[in-house]
């Protein structure tokens, strides 16, 4: 005992309990690849705290869990993976840093042209909601609301815009002029280092060219920007059987009647010049051409 009755004790330092991410159990009666993707989707943050803003520094758990959750939103249908992601940000939004770090993480992953998983219909959710979001000031409201209406255009399934491109020979022409059973509707630079490579890729390709042969496919290329002496000096670059072009008025880019946050961008239509493909690459741009080709 010591002088006040107490009795002594040894004092030992306690670690933090580790965070980690606990998967959902999926109940053994889904067996069907489509019944437990769905499952997992509804209940794969059920067990996350995000109240706890100790996560935002470990992306090795959270960054990776999110990645896997973006990756599974793929094997559900479109309106399982809005209400997903929906009700995944309100549960988000009891803490502000919290709800920031995966607002960001959407945004990285989904949105990014550089991003392999970016996918714009699955980020319309997201921007729908922060741009109704309770935590987020009108002034923050700002870019999401534009970025969801630019990301309202041309989505897939519906009708592409009509625009007025311009020839070599100052002939005007309009995109649904083009008689095609389908249309590849790709902008760029010519003196950017992707815009050569992907050039190089459709110009080799069997199945590109296969198809402009028999008529099914014809490639309309519009360069956007201003400088036209780059454009006319690499004319002779490109195959006589495209359509190359230019927007004289440079409305395309003003007015982000196409949203070209990155050069190249190609989209694919149909001959009503429906969606197909919007801001696609050209591997999943070739596979989607071999089947429609068979």
């Amino acid at each position: 005992m010591n002088c006040n009755g107490q009795q002594n004790r040894t004092v030992q330092n306690v670690e933090p309990e580790a965070l980690t991410f606990k998967m959902v159990t999926i109940p053994e009666i889904l067996t069907s690849p489509e019944e437990r993707a769905d499952y997992l989707v509804k209940h794969y943050w059920d067990h996350f705290d995000f109240t706890n803003p100790g996560y935002v520094h470990l992306p090795e758990v959270s960054e990776q869990a999110f990645v896997d959750y973006i990756d599974i939103l793929a094997y559900v249908s479109p309106e399982t993976a809005s209400a997903s992601i929906k009700g995944m940000l309100k549960k988000a939004e009891v803490n502000k840093e919290v709800f920031g770090y995966f607002s960001e993480l959407y945004e990285k992953y989904l949105y990014d042209p550089n991003s392999p998983m970016r996918n714009e219909e699955v980020y319309i959710p997201v921007l729908e909601y922060l741009v109704y979001s309770s935590q987020l000031d009108d002034v923050y409201k700002i870019r999401p609301t534009h970025l969801l209406e630019v990301a309202l255009r041309n989505r897939t399934g519906r009708p592409a815009t009509d625009f007025t491109y311009t020839l070599a020979n100052g002939r005007k022409q309009k995109l649904y002029e083009v008689k095609s059973d389908y249309t590849l509707l790709y902008f760029y630079n010519p003196d950017c280092s992707s815009c050569k490579e992907l050039t190089g890729e459709l110009k080799s390709s069997e199945v590109v060219n296969r198809m402009i042969q028999s008529g099914k496919l014809k490639i309309v290329a519009v360069y956007p920007d201003e400088d036209l002496t780059a454009w006319k000096n690499h004319l002779a670059e490109f195959p006589a059987e495209w359509i190359n072009s230019y927007d004289q008025d440079v409305v395309l880019k003003e007015e982000e009647i196409y949203d070209l946050k990155a050069i190249p961008t190609i989209y694919l239509l149909d001959k009503d010049k429906n969606v197909v493909l919007k801001d696609t690459w050209f591997a999943q741009l070739e596979y989607v051409l071999q089947q429609l080709n068979q």
